[in-house]
């Protein structure tokens, strides 16, 4: 059991570096993102959810405080699991479970790839304050 643990998470590691090493610029792939990243010289959080899951509004609910706290000094792109025009940003990102979060630098650069599941405000804002 332990090592098909360890292969796992080995594997999921070795997934979310390729993803950061293979797309240094983030892919521009719906309407929403070519329109939000990079705009206004703010980062932007990818934001990758299904509106209708729980686990995604509850990230939402974390999000939307966050923008609140930190006064919208960074934009949210949603990428929605339901509608088809979406669907290619999951590939171009490697996203497979929900909710998932990205995060862009202002120069448009993938700067985290955050594990899959609901991110604190504490964690995501770390992050935020991070960027240069």
């Amino acid at each position: 059991m332990k090592p098909r643990i360890i292969a796992v998470i080995t594997a999921a590691i070795i997934a979310t570096a390729a993803i950061s090493m293979a797309t240094p610029n983030a892919p521009l792939s719906t309407p929403v993102l070519k329109q939000t990243i990079g705009s206004n010289g703010k980062p932007t959080l990818i934001f990758f959810q299904n509106p209708n899951g729980g686990p995604c509004k509850t990230q939402k609910r974390e999000l939307d405080q966050l923008m609140e706290k930190r006064k919208g000094n960074f934009n949210i792109a949603p990428v929605n699991a339901m509608n088809q025009n979406d669907q290619r940003a999951f590939y171009d990102y490697g996203v497979r479970s929900l909710p998932s979060l990205v995060l862009v630098d202002k120069a448009g650069k993938i700067s985290k790839v955050f594990p899959p599941g609901i991110q604190s405000i504490e964690t995501i804002s770390a992050a935020l304050n991070g960027l240069k």
